[in-house]
């Protein structure tokens, strides 16, 4: 284990091995941090038990401060790494990752963000998982968007496709997508892939690459964890404009892959969701039957009602079918936006310009 540097904070550390090291990298979390160690302080028991690592990327609010005095009244061992106090003072999720696997003491990494909410079971689901499947090396968790009003239904809505996607695909062996506020991956196989070499120039991305990573390394070692136990929930953007700059900053490593199947991905879904508006502006210039039109639209929106109809009963949100045409209608000028300001990849996020 690495020499834990003096500025870090630990409380009953115990002797033995946790199960599971669980690692939140946090930047201006002071308000949301509580809510999450509630959750923690709430799990199940699981054998080995857990310790949590929360690195604090250069707040400028009482993020520390919540977690200095959370880690005296804690059940578990509650460690603070200041970027700041690293070599070079690095920033972002990366680096913090980084930071906090180097001192992790668990060879299982559970990772989350600072604004999210885990049900009791959270962390007993994967060590389920990790128990039966001794194969397993990377594990990605399901993500519900929480929120009231038609905005945070359709982001709900478009992440519950995301997530039946990223299912999918690790269900057929070709991994193309997951979400870092839920996955878990085995420490030493982090460093056996080099970590997040090749793409420390992108911010954003520490789930994604190194979901490829693992899978070229290790085909067949990526599970999904379908159970309820599982849903990670976190607020959905409140205004357009945040919710424009995430996407962004989402799209923007789209271009940085180094295999091809997300890309391809990626070109089909924008290319399915023109349907309607370039079948529109066919019929409108006279060159396609009306009836052609909307058949090809039906015939989408079914095709999404069958992918979502399952995911969205997983997440217990089937209601939310009835927005499957709302969101195709708003999906291509949505898609095409942000995949294009995506390219350019620049973008500001947390009181930064990044790129």
């Amino acid at each position: 284990m690495p020499h834990l540097p003096q500025d870090l904070t630990e409380t009953a550390p115990g002797k033995s091995t946790p199960a599971f090291s669980i690692l939140i990298a946090a930047r201006n979390e002071a308000g949301n941090l509580p809510c999450l160690l509630r959750d923690l302080a709430d799990q199940l028991l699981v054998s080995g038990g857990f310790e949590v690592i929360i690195v604090d990327d250069h707040s400028t609010d009482a993020t520390a401060e919540v977690v200095q005095e959370a880690a005296q009244r804690l059940p578990f061992p509650v460690r603070l790494l200041p970027l700041a106090g690293q070599p070079g003072a690095p920033t972002g999720k990366k680096a913090a990752v980084q930071a906090a696997i180097a001192v992790a003491r668990a060879p299982w990494l559970l990772l989350t963000d600072a604004d999210c909410r885990v049900p009791v079971g959270w962390v007993q689901a994967y060590a389920r998982l990790v128990a039966t499947n001794a194969t397993a090396r990377f594990i990605s968790g399901p993500v519900l968007l929480t929120g009231a009003g038609w905005l945070a239904t359709l982001q709900g809505l478009e992440l519950a496709g995301l997530v039946g996607v990223g299912a999918a695909s690790i269900g057929r062996s070709a991994p193309t997508m997951c979400n870092g506020a839920n996955l878990a991956y085995r420490r030493q196989d982090f460093y056996a892939v080099q970590g997040f070499r090749g793409n420390e120039a992108v911010a954003s991305g520490d789930d994604e690459f190194l979901l490829h990573k693992l899978h070229a390394a290790f085909p067949g070692s990526i599970r999904f964890l379908a159970d309820p136990q599982a849903v990670v929930q976190t607020a959905a953007q409140p205004t357009l404009r945040l919710l424009l700059r995430q996407r962004v900053r989402w799209a923007s490593k789209w271009r940085h892959y180094q295999t091809r199947t997300p890309q391809r991905l990626a070109v089909l879904v924008l290319l399915a969701n023109l349907t309607f508006p370039v079948g529109a502006g066919l019929w409108a210039a006279g060159l396609v039957p009306g009836e052609i039109v909307g058949l090809s639209w039906a015939l989408k929106l079914l095709a999404d009602a069958l992918l979502l109809g399952p995911v969205l009963g997983f997440l217990g949100r089937r209601r939310w079918l009835w927005w499957v045409p709302v969101l195709q209608l708003a999906y291509a000028p949505y898609a095409l936006l942000t995949g294009l300001a995506g390219l350019r990849g620049s973008y500001q996020w947390k009181g930064r310009q990044l790129r």
